[in-house]
């Protein structure tokens, strides 16, 4: 176990235990989905509050979390910044989807590491040149895996991860946004 998964108190189990809760949890949501497909729809919130100079304080669910800004960007470099997260968010998420589907395609993951890096331009955060976007202009995943299998088996594990991952879509699809401000007094 890992001295980051040790900090957080993530257990580490045996693949049998992986797999019996890969099961379960597939079974119930397969009876879920049976009995309508409106059980699949769920939703996901989360809200901040604003510290320091530019960090903040997210709660999801019953978790909380800093977010903050390296120094050259106004912030104390306390925390990861929002687009470190946005990449762990893709990061943890290839991760569950590539154990579910290894899982239901038969496949062993004895290791399974993934690394993810973007290119940011800051051009378009400080608005210095408005043709220049002010997100990712391009991501790379590496996705390193060992297991038993034959590689074009992990070749089309992950064309069926890259399929079904929802922080996959959210940064290969547009996805509608909608804010509202209200002004507090």
């Amino acid at each position: 176990m890992t001295a980051a998964a040790t900090e957080l108190d993530i257990a580490d189990i045996t693949a049998q235990e992986r797999a019996e809760r890969l099961d379960a949890a597939g079974s119930a949501w397969n009876e879920r989905l049976a009995a309508s497909a409106t059980n699949g729809r769920l939703k996901f919130s989360a809200s901040g509050t604003a510290r320091g100079s530019v960090s903040s304080v997210i709660t999801a669910g019953k978790h909380s979390f800093a977010v903050d800004e390296p120094t050259p960007l106004a912030g104390d470099d306390a925390a990861p910044n929002p687009v470190e997260y946005a990449l762990g968010a893709l990061i943890s998420c290839q991760i569950v989807v590539y154990r579910l589907y290894a899982h239901n395609l038969g496949l062993t993951i004895d290791e399974l590491d993934v690394t993810a890096e973007g290119d940011l331009d800051v051009q378009g955060l400080f608005g210095a040149d408005e043709t220049v976007r002010p997100g990712f202009s391009a991501v790379r995943v590496s996705v390193n895996v060992s297991g038993p299998d034959d590689a074009e088996d992990y070749r089309k594990l992950q064309e069926t991860v890259d399929a079904h991952c929802p922080v996959f879509d959210i940064f290969t699809n547009p996805t509608p946004i909608d804010v509202t401000v209200t002004k507090v007094d």
